[in-house]
């Protein structure tokens, strides 16, 4: 069930193990590796967005900023790993107890099978949140086909990483773009790739016992950056690069992903976003301290 709420706003092998993550108000060096220059993404503040540090087998993964209000993602910023695109699905669901609660342990923990969610339901999303929607499904921000290690693939189970979307959008336009951002991060990019991936609201939510429980995106987007690449790529590839960027309507119909500059990517989001006229996805938009061409 879906029903208007009044606020706009941007939202980015089975394992029986804990999966981990760290609610961090500045983030720590070792997480900042999955950022261009270390650093956020510039023009978001809310007082309900948390960062998160997520961590899999004590070592961090990928980074989150979780808005605690709509129990989704804003967005998710991570490291392409090369790999062949095997999905890992055989693991547990995790969810984050340091939302909701003081807690020493960094870590993230599979979802009980007692009913004992409603401990930490006020902060973030729960499994019973997706269970009766029949148009959406859990939909990654950091796909596993965008990771090649075991535990960076189960690390992404977790729903501090998942938003609502259509099943149309999901198995269709969206995930033939993590495909062709895989293909082309596999073959042309020489360094680090570092992504962010988002999305953004206009008010609408899933219920659940008449409760809004979840923010559905309006648009998924996605930017990369990837500053050492292959500079003998045919055009078509090369002009893509350093940084590039996508969005699709999460929808059933009109749904196809656009390509386009970060710029371009930027200057959309301010107009249909609550976000700073400041906002920018990568350092400096993600030009080379050394910008000289080989």
């Amino acid at each position: 069930m879906i029903v208007s709420r009044a606020y706009q706003s941007i939202l980015f092998v089975l394992v029986i193990v804990m999966a981990g993550a760290e609610v961090q108000e500045n983030l720590s060096p070792n997480c900042k590796q999955f950022l261009y220059m270390g650093t956020l993404p510039r023009g978001l503040q809310q007082l309900s967005f948390k960062k998160i540090c997520q961590f899999y087998e004590g070592k961090p993964r990928f980074v989150t900023l979780f808005d605690t209000f709509s129990h989704i993602p804003i967005y998710s910023a991570y490291t392409f790993k090369r790999s062949d695109g095997y999905e890992k699905v055989d693991v547990p669901w995790m969810y984050e107890p340091q939302l909701s609660t003081v807690s020493d342990s960094r870590e993230m923990q599979p979802f009980p099978s007692e009913n004992l969610h409603k401990s930490f339901e006020d902060a973030q999303a729960v499994l019973e949140d997706y269970s009766n929607s029949v148009m959406f499904e859990r939909g990654q921000l950091n796909p596993d086909e965008h990771q090649a290690d075991i535990h960076d693939k189960a690390s992404t189970y977790t729903l501090t990483n998942v938003v609502p979307q259509v099943r149309e959008f999901n198995i269709g336009p969206w995930k033939h773009h993590q495909y062709m951002i895989r293909r082309r991060l596999n073959n042309y990019c020489r360094g680090t790739a570092y992504i962010v991936t988002g999305v953004t609201t206009s008010g609408h939510s899933i219920r659940r016992h008449n409760i809004n429980r979840l923010g559905i995106p309006t648009y998924l987007w996605s930017a990369y950056c990837c500053i050492d690449f292959d500079h003998n790529a045919p055009f078509s590839e090369r002009s893509k690069f350093p940084v590039f960027a996508a969005h699709g309507l999460n929808d059933r119909e009109d749904n196809k992903v656009q390509e386009m500059t970060v710029q371009q990517l930027e200057d959309f989001l301010k107009k249909v976003t609550y976000v700073d006229s400041s906002f920018q996805i990568f350092y400096e938009n993600c030009v080379a301290l050394n910008s000289a061409m080989p």
